[in-house]
């Protein structure tokens, strides 16, 4: 939590009302200035769960993925689930997703999601009920089309061991750094589960960090260290040759770029130093070979245009990137 003072109180009754028993509640204060720790001190005290209340606390705002990864560190339970200190989840979401890891034998359990926009507009995000036990079968969905789960931190249950062996932890950024964690985590697990239940309410908020998009000025290093997480991406898909879902693999990683290029040109006068065409054309270097592409069942056409996109002159990437952004409404 960051300076949530208005938010946590709302997020912490849903959390200390769950009907399952045995949870340990783990809450990073990253450095707020405002009274949001109080208020968590004050369940400590006062709640009847107070003393599964354990806060870690940091010098400064250090961001979301450095506080997701000390959880992942000092978590005690066998499962883990991330909640935003402004977001609410259901009283039976953590009991729901624990029956099917004991009775399917999951490594993950996703729920589906209510989206409650600025507007106050409401969109669900519904899954339907789905059972994955073979190799490969979870990660072939998570990547169908762009992405086929929502790849946020949020409104999953994994088994925390997984993680831990494979040292997975979230890329240290303020955007996308929860993708990629998601899809990379999706790549280790074989037994999972996808429930049609709404048990997560995911609450727009002005000044939030995905919301945080207006500012007149943005430093170009900034900029560069958001980007990183797509290439930290890519380097991650070498292990990832062998599988069946490679192909998609490369597209979703690329198409990512695809997505930050459009944001870029969007926000260029934002920017200082002036981000270059070259430099936005360079996102587009691509995780497999021409002749790997070539040889692609799936996804091939679709590969070789986002591997096309990064060897062309600069000026005439940038042209078709604008030209696709403007179609697709991103920029």
């Amino acid at each position: 939590m960051y300076n949530v003072e208005t938010f946590i109180e709302r997020t912490m009754k849903s959390a200390l009302s769950q009907t399952y028993e045995n949870i340990e509640y783990l809450v990073v204060d990253d450095g707020s200035d405002d009274n949001s720790l109080d208020i968590v001190k004050d369940y400590q005290v006062k709640h009847p769960r107070g003393n599964d209340i354990h806060i870690i606390s940091h010098s400064k705002n250090f961001g979301p993925a450095i506080a997701r990864n000390r959880i992942i560190n000092e978590a005690k339970g066998v499962f883990l689930y991330f909640l935003d200190s402004d977001d609410v989840i259901c009283e039976d979401a953590i009991s729901m997703m624990m029956e099917h890891t004991l009775g399917d034998g999951a490594d993950i359990v996703f729920g589906s999601m209510e989206k409650i926009l600025l507007s106050g507009e409401r969109i669900i995000y519904q899954y339907p009920e789905m059972h994955f036990h073979l190799e490969n079968d979870f990660a072939n969905y998570s990547y169908r089309r762009y992405a086929g789960i929502q790849a946020s931190a949020c409104n999953f249950l994994f088994r925390l061991s997984i993680v831990r062996e494979n040292a997975l932890y979230f890329y240290n950024s303020n955007y996308w750094e929860d993708f990629v964690f998601v899809l990379d985590l999706v790549t280790y697990i074989d037994k999972a589960v996808l429930l049609p239940d709404i048990t997560y309410t995911y609450i727009c908020r002005q000044n939030s960090l995905s919301n945080f998009q207006k500012r007149d000025h943005v430093e170009k290093s900034e900029v560069l260290r958001n980007v990183g997480v797509a290439e930290y991406m890519k380097l991650g898909s070498q292990r990832l040759k062998d599988k069946p879902y490679f192909p998609q693999r490369c597209y979703v990683a690329v198409m990512t770029d695809f997505y930050i290029a459009c944001n870029l040109l969007k926000r260029r006068k934002e920017i200082y130093p002036r981000i270059t065409n070259k430099e936005i054309r360079d996102l587009f270097s691509h995780p497999a070979s021409v002749w790997e592409i070539c040889a692609f069942r799936q996804f091939k056409l679709k590969n070789l245009f986002l591997y096309l996109l990064g060897k062309m002159p600069p000026s005439l990437c940038i042209s078709i990137v604008w030209c696709l952004g403007k179609m697709k409404k991103l920029v």
